[in-house]
């Protein structure tokens, strides 16, 4: 008798490895395992054929780094995309493309089931259900991590009876997530949020106290709001992105350590490495304060806010979403330019910004004799702006 297919969006890593043997006791499924390539620089082929000792009838890897950088990152990163003002949503990126992909598959091998190893209390599973039930509704979703109720060190020994190497364990008891836009790191010692994050849990970035005795300076060009040229070399996208975290990282430049508020209600200490992510949008914000206008540059600012949300929520296929990316590809016609960037230490700060489409006028910001700016014409301007408090002062100012 054929046993029905399940696509297992595969990582390698402890719950995806633990949930292979476990969808095959539990469900009597044939396993297949997908594994997706979005720069997590690992060594894909001996998770592939881990998969394939653990129990799974196929192994499939998909390079996705291209599809990933053009269509999930840049849309992003024209949107300034950034949760809670810390985090650039490089996991909440890659869950999307991820479930589609999933999706295809399933469809491809004729699965009526797909699963991932995400457990009840983070907001990956939220991410994935959402985008999956919204490709293909049809399609039932099994999350053993969810189902099997056992503590990490329950998963731990589950795995070591049933013969399934990890690479957790108490010398290393962290629990990472990468891609080409970041890496988060959590567990271990990090649930405290009082103690210091130990320099072993860092692998993107050096530390400040390790980094170069001199700045770097680094100047990115853009073509309407995509990132295209770094210090005058054209590269593709995704050179461009894995060269930026070469250089953030170096310079200690991405390093964040964030109380986050997660969709399903409890605070989290999320520890991020995103070299790239943050010069990019460091780079990109500065060029917009350039070219945009007042109302169009603080419009898109509440715009941002809640495309990063709907990101983070797992919302990535809703109508919304693609009605907010319409308006932000519009605000991005004249982003075209380069910004310069000090790195040093850790930090990185804006230097320089040039555009052709820039809305910055010597002569109407200058002190110096070159200066057009109509000074006559502010006092009538602040009269006629202030005239409604004026008239209210008039009104109450004997009353309070």
């Amino acid at each position: 008798m054929t046993r029905e297919k399940v696509i297992l969006a595969y990582s390698g890593g402890l719950d995806t490895s633990v949930a292979i043997k476990w969808l095959m006791k539990e469900y009597n499924f044939d396993v297949v395992s997908l594994i997706i390539d979005v720069g997590q620089k690992e060594n894909l082929e001996a998770i592939k054929e881990k998969a394939l000792r653990i129990g799974a009838v196929d192994s499939i890897c998909i390079d996705a780094k291209l599809s990933f950088v053009k269509e999930y990152l840049f849309p992003a990163l024209k949107a300034n995309a950034v949760y809670e003002d810390q985090y650039p949503l490089s996991t909440a990126l890659s869950r999307p493309l991820i479930a589609k992909l999933i999706v295809d598959m399933a469809h491809k091998k004729g699965a009526t089931t797909v699963t991932h190893g995400c457990t009840g209390k983070g907001n990956d599973q939220v991410r994935f259900d959402v985008s999956i039930s919204a490709l293909a509704p049809e399609l039932k979703i099994v999350a053993p991590a969810r189902e099997w109720g056992l503590s990490r060190d329950e998963v731990m020994e589950y795995a070591k009876t049933n013969g399934i190497p990890v690479d957790v364990g108490i010398q290393n008891p962290y629990s990472i997530d990468q891609n080409i836009w970041g890496r988060s790191i959590e567990c271990g010692v990090l649930e405290d949020p009082w103690i210091e994050p130990p320099e072993e849990v860092y692998e993107f970035t050096v530390s400040p106290e390790s980094c170069p005795a001199q700045p770097t300076y680094l100047e990115i060009e853009f073509k309407q709001g995509i990132p295209e040229k770094i210090n005058g070399e054209k590269l593709s996208p995704v050179e461009l992105v894995e060269k930026l975290n070469q250089i953030g990282g170096a310079n200690g430049v991405g390093r964040i350590d964030h109380i986050e508020n997660r969709l399903v209600g409890i605070k989290s200490r999320e520890i991020y490495e995103c070299p790239a992510a943050q010069l990019l949008i460091t780079a990109h914000k500065s060029l917009e304060s350039l070219v945009l206008i007042r109302e169009m540059l603080h419009y898109k600012k509440l715009v941002e806010e809640k495309y990063s949300e709907l990101v983070y929520y797992g919302r990535w296929f809703s109508p919304l979403r693609k009605a907010i990316d319409a308006f932000i590809e519009s605000t991005q016609e004249n982003v075209t330019g380069k910004a310069r960037l000090k790195l040093y230490k850790g930090n990185c700060s804006i230097v320089g910004r040039e555009s052709s489409f820039s809305l910055y006028e010597h002569e109407l910001a200058t002190y110096d004799k070159s200066d057009t700016f109509d000074h006559k014409a502010a006092e009538g301007f602040i009269k006629l702006w202030g005239l409604d408090l004026k008239t209210y002062a008039g009104r109450f100012q004997d009353e309070s």
